[in-house]
Parts: structure tokens; sequence; C-alpha cells
């Protein structure tokens, strides 16, 4: 049964839950895997894997952060959801927006949400170069994360305007990423951020190795970051 398989893999990373939270899981992915049919919004296919590396892994880094998810949260380039949508359901008190440049992903994650009756989650359509820069976004939040697969240095420039100073951008990475820290570390610094210790971890029970890359804000980012939009992507600082 697909709860028990979940349930073992919740257990066995040591990710504390609901009963009720379990079922949101299960009909997130069956969401997920059903509207994957018209429109892209995962490769992985199976549900075993399914539950390792879009649950699982959405969820295992809070365990090595020096403080908790608290307040607001935006899930930049979030695509399927993840890992916006497993930390909501797992952090109710969470306020979390979705942002991704494809509208059908985000008009399928609205109806989602909507589904799950979770509150306080909110999917937005746009681009992160432009949202960055308008005022309800802004330095709003408490924390901006993202699994999108871009370098380091874009990924900075595209979340740590969101952040408020005080607050965190996190990203979830592969392993061997020494390269990509050293040639962010300008970015970072001129964007408002400090880079901290990161943090490598393997999913238990599995090869999967994964790294944290944790980031606090010290300062407000220039006011002309984010620059244009497919700049960050073309020219990285």
């Amino acid at each position: 049964m697909m709860k028990d398989k979940i349930i073992e893999q919740l257990k066995g990373s040591q990710i504390c839950f609901q009963d009720k939270q379990v079922d949101q899981l299960l009909v997130f992915m069956d969401q997920i895997l059903d509207w994957n049919e018209k429109v892209n919004l995962t490769a992985i296919k199976d549900k075993d894997e399914f539950i390792i590396k879009h649950f699982v892994d959405s969820l295992i880094f809070q365990h090595f952060l020096k403080t908790t998810l608290e307040g607001k949260l935006i899930d930049v380039g979030t695509g399927g959801g993840f890992p916006g949508v497993p930390l909501k359901i797992m952090n109710p008190g969470l306020e979390v927006t979705l942002l991704d440049s494809l509208n059908k992903r985000i008009n399928i994650l609205t109806t989602i949400c909507k589904a799950l009756s979770l509150d306080g989650i909110y999917p937005l359509h746009g681009r992160a170069e432009e949202v960055g820069q308008l005022s309800t976004h802004r330095e709003q939040y408490d924390f901006a994360i993202s699994r999108a697969v871009a370098p380091l240095n874009v990924l900075a420039e595209y979340c740590l305007p969101f952040v408020k100073v005080g607050g965190f951008f996190i990203a979830l990475k592969g392993e061997s990423i020494d390269e990509e820290l050293n040639s962010s570390k300008k970015a970072v610094t001129l964007l408002g951020g400090e880079l901290l210790e990161p943090i490598e971890y393997t999913i238990p029970h599995t090869d999967y190795k994964r790294t944290l890359i944790i980031i606090r804000k010290l300062k407000n980012t220039p006011k002309n970051y984010p620059r244009k939009p497919g700049k960050p992507s073309k020219s990285p600082l």
C-alpha cells in the first residue's frame, strides 16, 4: 500500500508527521502524476522514486537548518510544487508562495491546492526577475527556497531579492558543487548575502547525495537586481 511506503520513508528519514499529512501527500502525488499526462510536471513517474526524490528530498533538509521554518516562504521555480507543497503540508503554519514562469503549471497547482484544502499557499505565475522587483514581494519573505536546476550565482540573483534582511535563501543541490560555490561568492555578497557552511548528506537507505546551501541575508539587495528577464542566466554575476 502506497500510504505505508510514505510512512516508512518518513519514519526512516526521521521526519515527523501526522496521519492527515500522509493522506495529503498521497493525494498530492496522485494528482501530480495524473496531471503529468497532460503537462510536464515531473520526470519521475515511479511512485517509490517519487516518494524519495520529491517528498523526502523536499523535507529532510529541515533537520540541518539552525532555525525553524516559520513566517513566509517563496519557492522559486516550483515546477510541480517541489519543495513548496510538501513543506506546506508538513508545516501548516507556514505561508507559502509557489512561483513559476509557466502559467499551465500554476493553474494546475492552484487546482491541486484547493483539492488538498490547503490554506495560506499561493501559486503565482511570473518570472523571478520581474516579481522580485515588485514591492509586494521584494524583501517580504523569511525564506526563499529553490530546487531549480541553475547555477548558484544565477539562483542567488533570482532568490535573494525576495528575502528580508535576517532571512535565508536555501538551495537544494546535488553533490560535487565546490566549483559552483566558489564562482557564486561574488554574486552572493553583491546581492546582500553571506554563504554559510554547506551541508552534505545522503537520503537514508539510498545513494542519493545532496548538498544544502544556506545563505543568510545581511543587507538589502541593490535596487538594480534582479536584472531584466534572461539577463541573470545569460550574464551571471
